[in-house]
């Protein structure tokens, strides 16, 4: 059973009479459901009655509904109003444009906008690099979805993707201080997505793609990179690979062994779980196995292949193994989950090499529960806020755009992504690595401000800076 958690969080307005033992009734009956109180207030009082309002954290909606049953055993107590504190966050969207100068007088007027403009865009007009200079550009991203593959929803659509796509935007501003647009598409065609991002990527000076399905995720992806001389960037592709490989660069210290000698299990091969095997190939790792809901992936395997899980047959399972994810396990360092809850079990964790490092990554649910791995794991990891070491995308995005922008880099590429995950891992010292703690929490202000400046000098490195920044890496 999951916990109580904020997301879920609600506020009953009761009503009922103002007697000395009333109260404590009612917070008895929320918390036999295992509600958990956060705060009680006073709304009103008259005649007698009293009104509160009793803020409580949920499971979901049916635990909700038992909350609700439980009152309404208690006699003279009415549930007058329930408020969802997450939908009422919602209302009227989460984001907005400000105004960078003030707009206060003709004067200002006539410089932000005509006559005085004009100097402006006939600046640009003779060279186009002065955008990213002169206008948002040099501090904006585009992210775009079509609501194909939406957290763990599924193909919901544009409208249903939007608060996911606002949520993006508000992390990106809090945590890179980059102003970043949601834009989801109605259409799911690839060449008509393609087609509209570099029609209005004028004004962008980084597109991130997100919770696009796979495999039209590449697709597009590749595309993209090929018209655009800005950084395209899928983050359920490469966030979650560069925040893996973070999380793993201190695991492995935890418990004593070399990447380049793990053996590797990746459970899910879409987006995430092949971005995983390239940045894991890249840094240095040797042996990977990937497996479907068919199974071990090999060379030769006709059953629910497509293109891309071709090519991953191509570079991984060198032993041309077979079988089911049980099999997989036998003798792994390393279970990385990117599929859907339920599916690891303990008997398969038993078969896995001396202090197993496992990250179970399905949201909401993970492949396993944490609890269910204790004294079969050594390192467990997942996706979660609710557990320890929770390997989240915020950790990467905002840095390593932050980074992209400061260099006016034209591409992400893998030394830049390498970066990154370096730079995620090096946040925690040495002496501090434990079991519980190889990533660093969400809100570590140093994050992205490591990330970033690994990532620019990264760029710079590699040639696909057009600006060079001086860069440091003190500790901050």
């Amino acid at each position: 059973m999951s916990p109580s958690n904020a997301s879920r969080s609600v506020t009953l307005r009761i009503r009922f009479p103002n007697q000395i033992g009333m109260l404590g009734k009612i917070t008895s009956a929320i918390g036999k459901t295992g509600g958990d109180i956060e705060a009680i207030d006073i709304a009103n009082a008259d005649r007698g009655m009293i009104i509160r309002d009793i803020t409580v954290k949920t499971r979901d909606d049916d635990h909700l509904k038992e909350i609700e049953t439980g009152l309404k055993t208690i006699p003279d107590v009415e549930l007058v109003h329930l408020s969802d504190r997450t939908f009422l966050l919602h209302l009227g969207g989460k984001i907005a444009i400000q105004n960078k100068v003030p707009l206060k007088t003709r004067d200002d007027l006539s410089r932000v906008y005509t006559p005085g403009v004009a100097q402006i865009c006939l600046a640009i007009h003779e060279n186009k690099s002065k955008a990213f200079s002169l206008t948002i550009k040099k501090n904006s991203v585009l992210i775009v979805s079509d609501g194909s593959a939406v957290l763990g929803l599924g193909n919901i659509g544009p409208e249903a993707a939007m608060p996911v796509m606002e949520g993006k935007a508000m992390l990106f501003k809090e945590f890179g201080k980059i102003d970043a647009y949601p834009i989801c598409l109605k259409t799911q065609d690839s060449d008509e997505i393609v087609e509209t991002i570099e029609r209005i990527s004028t004004g962008f000076g980084g597109v991130n793609l997100e919770d696009i399905s796979s495999p039209r995720c590449f697709e597009i992806e590749a595309r993209l990179k090929e018209r655009l001389d800005i950084p395209v960037f899928h983050d359920d592709q490469h966030g979650t690979a560069i925040v893996v490989l973070g999380a793993l660069l201190n695991a492995v210290k935890v418990v004593k062994k070399e990447i380049s000698d793990l053996k590797v299990v990746i459970n899910g091969v879409g987006a995430a779980g092949v971005a995983i095997a390239e940045i894991l190939l890249a840094s240095g790792v040797r042996e990977i196995t990937g497996c479907d809901r068919e199974g071990i992936i090999y060379k030769g395997r006709e059953k629910g292949m497509n293109d891309i899980k071709l090519q991953f047959a191509e570079k991984t399972n060198a032993k041309q193994a077979k079988g089911n994810l049980s099999a997989a396990l036998e003798g792994a360092d390393l279970f990385i989950g990117v599929s859907s809850a339920g599916v690891l079990t303990q008997d398969a964790l038993k078969k896995m090499a001396r202090d197993p490092i496992v990250f179970a990554l399905a949201n909401p649910t993970p492949e396993i529960m944490p609890e269910e791995t204790v004294g079969l794991v050594r390192v467990m990891a997942t996706g979660r806020s609710d557990y320890s070491n929770q390997i989240n995308n915020v950790l990467v995005f905002p840095g390593i755009f932050r980074g992209a922008l400061d260099v006016r880099a034209s591409v992400i590429n893998t030394e830049m992504k390498l970066a990154a995950a370096h730079g995620i891992a090096s946040i925690i010292p040495e002496e501090e690595l434990s079991e519980d703690y190889i990533v660093p929490g969400v809100f570590n202000n140093r994050v992205a401000k490591i990330v970033s400046q690994k990532v620019a000098e990264a760029a710079i490195a590699t040639g696909v800076a057009r600006r060079i920044k001086k860069t440091t890496t003190r500790q901050l």
